[in-house]
């Protein structure tokens, strides 16, 4: 995500913590004058909640912008995370995004998705 607008925060592994990322991600979109789809709330809210649910301290949040388009990334920061559910990119595609998907390594699961972007 180097070298790409965006933006990163660290959020506590909370319930909360999913509509304190919609605000976040809302505000930081309006600042740069960029329009996502109607479903933009409830796909971040899904990946953040995704993240939640595997029991880590922290999670982070971050946004990347490229050729009109912008990933959303969740990371758990929980190296042994919970199996997700089996529903989570399923429900993703059903919103619309371009492309979803989910990556286990040793820093913690990573929950994404690219939606479209416009100004």
């Amino acid at each position: 995500m180097a070298n790409r607008p965006g933006a990163a925060w660290t959020l506590e592994s909370q319930p909360w913590s999913a509509p304190k990322a919609i605000r976040l991600v809302r505000e930081h979109l309006a600042h740069r004058g960029r329009r996502t789809p109607d479903s933009t709330d409830e796909v971040v809210q899904l990946l953040v909640r995704a993240a939640v649910a595997d029991g880590g301290r922290t999670i982070s949040l971050h946004l990347a912008e490229q050729n009109r388009t912008l990933l959303v990334l969740a990371l758990s920061h929980q190296p042994d995370p919970l199996t997700l559910d089996d529903s989570l990119l399923p429900t993703l595609h059903r919103l619309g995004v371009l492309s979803c998907g989910t990556e286990t390594g040793t820093d913690g699961r990573r929950l994404f998705a690219v939606l479209p972007l416009t100004r």
